[in-house]
């Protein structure tokens, strides 16, 4: 009947968000990091350690070698020589063989052993690189801005290298999305071609980047790329193959539309330079437009009837000595957001009840009806009971203070966390916890609205008039998160049972 969410504590300056990893799971791999990094440096030490002692084992042997070998006869006459000699050769150097087969690295490795099951996988790390992707499209950025670490509203010291880019450009490949393969091989030839050193070689970008452009359908670039492959690499086992494909394919499609050939453009490729390919979603554009913070539908006319003011539910006992500050955050569907609903204390509470249980968010098949996982849900998200703790029982009696509804036929009280480029696209709930650095609005584009996370604020509208029937201007969005990391609390109030405190109107739509 109406989704009431509450905004908890914001984690900033955190980078990556998979589909199987929250930033508060990665905040323990830092962690876990820094530690194999000391187990790292010890066993360097004693390898160091080792190598002194071999040395200084091979210092003293060369010595007794060049005086024993100068004059051998002589050397064995001396009886002490001889006995040393006997001595050497029996024990000392077995204990030489024995320091040179000592393998520091054990400890080291039975550390990695130990953290490796708590590292990400593959599917991680594409989770990663699409969610870059995902953040590019929505909030507009060149490939370059992100390479250099330059995001809205600030710069950072995180830059992406040459190896990094081809990265990027190959998992998008390897996913058959040439829009984004494209982007990222040509920043990384650009940064190889300004002297960046690599491990991967141009001849390799150029492979995977003039493919992408002839998937892009822009014959001439791709021609003039194979070329400068071809140029590299005479022998590439693709790159003759392509270039005659190419050019035969240009000059058939020239022939058809009684065209002369047109020398491909000298700009180099660069964010807008190929439109992205429709998918799924019809309000994308949209969408991501409100993401950014454009095309909101909220005038000075409207927003002079938009009002703050003071919340006792209507009389509750709990609410009158210290009312609710109330504020509109949208007039049609009304919207509103409340102050101050939970405290620091609070919050760290609820994160620390639901850390150890985030497992990644599901939403129903539409088919089958079984919960699932899906690429436009990007979160991890918990679910936690009254009987969990007192923090939570006081919660849920807050919502129904707030709300005037019972919350003995809601649903339970979810925990969600949206990492940089977590997001959920349009939907409806028929259900917020933390400020974010940037991104991560709830927008609605039926309408033109976006509501901005802020940390201890919670916001509440209906999804069904009173008559029982959808209001399907609520489908909306959890935008990405550029930077930061989103803490959001849902309880969704169901209509059963709210019979007598939001009784029908006389219309389908009251």
């Amino acid at each position: 009947i109406c989704q009431f969410i509450p905004h908890l504590l914001p984690t900033l300056n955190s980078f990556c968000s998979s589909p199987t990893l929250t930033l508060c799971q990665m905040t323990d791999l830092i962690y876990t990091e820094k530690e194999l990094v000391q187990s790292l440096r010890e066993y360097i030490k004693a390898e160091e350690s080792k190598l002194a002692s071999v040395k200084s084992w091979a210092k003293k042997l060369d010595a007794l070698t060049r005086v024993s070998t100068s004059d051998p006869e002589g050397y064995l006459a001396h009886p002490v020589n001889a006995y040393k000699l006997m001595k050497r050769l029996n024990t000392e150097w077995s204990e030489l063989e024995s320091l040179v087969l000592q393998n520091p690295s054990d400890g080291f490795i039975s550390n990695m052993s130990v953290h490796r099951q708590y590292f990400p996988d593959e599917e991680d790390e594409t989770g990663a690189a699409k969610a870059l992707m995902r953040l590019q499209d929505t909030y507009q950025l060149d490939s370059e801005a992100f390479s250099r670490g330059k995001l809205p509203g600030m710069h950072s010291s995180a830059v992406l290298t040459v190896d990094d880019c081809f990265d990027m450009g190959k998992t998008a490949y390897n996913d058959a999305d040439y829009y984004h393969a494209v982007l990222w091989m040509q920043q990384s030839l650009r940064q190889l071609d300004d002297g960046e050193e690599a491990v991967v070689s141009k001849a390799d970008i150029l492979d995977y980047l003039s493919y992408s452009v002839y998937q892009m359908g822009d014959l001439p670039r791709a021609i003039e790329l194979t070329r400068r492959l071809v140029a590299i690499d005479s022998t590439h086992q693709r790159a003759g193959g392509n270039l005659r494909y190419f050019e035969k394919l240009l000059f058939k499609q020239l022939q058809e539309l009684n065209q002369s050939y047109q020398p491909a453009s000298e700009e180099p490729i660069q964010l807008g330079t190929y439109s992205r390919p429709k998918d799924h979603l019809p309000e994308r554009e949209a969408y991501e437009a409100l993401c950014r913070g454009e095309g909101l539908q909220m005038t000075e006319a409207r927003r002079s009837h938009l009002f703050c003011r003071y919340h006792d539910g209507r009389r509750n006992p709990r609410l009158l000595l210290k009312p609710l500050k109330e504020e509109d955050e949208w007039d049609s569907p009304h919207i509103v957001r409340y102050l101050d609903i939970l405290s620091d204390e609070e919050i760290e509470k609820i994160k620390e009840l639901a850390k150890p249980r985030l497992a990644r968010a599901t939403v129903r098949d539409p088919k089958t009806g079984v919960l699932t996982t899906a690429n436009y849900r990007v979160s991890k998200s918990a679910w936690l009971e009254a009987e969990d703790d007192p923090v939570i029982e006081r919660v849920n009696q807050r919502i129904e203070d707030i709300t005037g509804l019972t919350v003995d036929t809601a649903e339970l009280l979810q925990v969600a966390n949206y990492g940089v480029g977590g997001q959920y696209e349009p939907h409806y709930d028929f259900s917020r916890m933390s400020d974010v650095e940037a991104g991560g609005a709830t927008v609605f584009p039926d309408f033109g609205a976006a509501i901005w996370p802020r940390k201890g604020t919670a916001v509440f509208w209906y999804n069904l008039f009173r008559s029982g029937e959808g209001d399907y201007r609520t489908r909306h969005a959890a935008c990405p998160v550029l930077v930061g990391s989103k803490w959001v609390s849902n309880k969704w109030i169901h209509e059963r049972g709210q019979e007598f405190r939001r009784p029908c109107g006389l219309t389908e739509v009251d």
